[in-house]
């Protein structure tokens, strides 16, 4: 078993992007800049928004975050949106979701300008990528495949098992490993909730991606030796013994999985880090392509 080091792999990657910044920025052009939208005082976004402004800084990129309260109107948010669209200092932001409940998220996204939707929901980038065009890919997915590209996890002609079909990972997941491109050409089973015997499935497995956000579903006793298992599921759970009072753990018995394996994201340090990388691969391209 060996495990799918996400955290040194990202690592990598930004070195690769800090270095293109450079060239950037030594041929007399800006550097890239990156926008996060953050509504209301959700601990979970607010750490994930200055962890991607961090990363920002790291890479050598501009970043901007804009705070907004709860109760902003979706008129108002759809008005900070296209003055974003329309700002030419600015090649991507994002808006951290979720929002409050009485902001339609889906307008909201749809209302982003495709070349500056740097998360990869936009449907124009989603038709994109189900055409295998160029576009930005959503984060987690893109986060995927490169870890399965960098560690030299062959994808073709395997078969591949999602479970779960969210559209920020599940769905674009099945359809990117599907994809006559590298780390895809697989046989693709999309799992989810009304699944029947999902077992059936996992036991034929030759590599299984989790995002179903229950902590310690996949057992040893379901899946295949050798099998290569993707772990996106981050839950909190209580963990008395530590100083937080709680442990990030994912959608696998590691203890069971892991010993059947040859290749296994632990969590953390699996897929979470390549998300934030992968979100600046796409401003990346945003800022070159300007």
């Amino acid at each position: 078993m060996q495990l799918i080091d996400g955290k040194k792999i990202a690592e990598e990657i930004q070195l690769e992007i800090a270095e293109e910044v450079k060239q950037m920025v030594a041929a007399g052009k800006r550097a890239p800049h990156l926008a996060a939208v953050l509504v209301g005082n959700d601990g979970g976004s607010m750490t994930y928004v200055n962890a991607k402004m961090k990363a920002c800084e790291k890479v050598g990129f501009r970043s901007t975050c804009l705070r907004y309260e709860s109760t902003i109107s979706e008129a108002e948010l759809l008005q900070v949106v296209d003055k974003l669209n329309n700002d030419p200092e600015l090649d991507g932001f994002i808006v951290q979701l979720p929002l409050p409940k009485h902001i339609d998220e889906h307008k909201i996204v749809q209302a982003i300008n495709p070349k500056k939707d740097v998360d990869g929901f936009h449907p124009e980038n989603i038709g994109r990528m189900v055409l295998n065009l160029p576009t930005f890919l959503p984060a987690t997915p893109y986060g995927i495949l490169q870890l399965l590209q960098r560690c030299n996890i062959e994808t073709s002609g395997k078969h591949c098992v999602v479970i779960g079909r969210s559209h920020i990972v599940g769905s674009p997941m099945s359809i990117l490993l599907a994809r006559n491109a590298m780390a895809g050409n697989s046989t693709v089973t999309l799992c989810h909730s009304r699944t029947p015997d999902i077992t059936y499935f996992t036991k034929q497995a030759d590599i299984i991606v989790l995002a179903l956000g229950k902590p310690g579903f996949l057992k040893g006793d379901m899946v295949k030796d050798g099998v290569v298992v993707v772990d996106v599921g981050t839950t909190r759970v209580d963990a008395p013994d530590t100083k937080a009072g709680w442990r990030l753990k994912g959608d696998a018995d590691f203890e069971s999985v892991s010993p059947k394996c040859s290749w296994i994201t632990p969590v953390p340090g699996g897929v979470g880090p390549m998300t934030i990388t992968t979100l600046l691969k796409n401003t990346l391209q945003a800022g070159l392509a300007r």
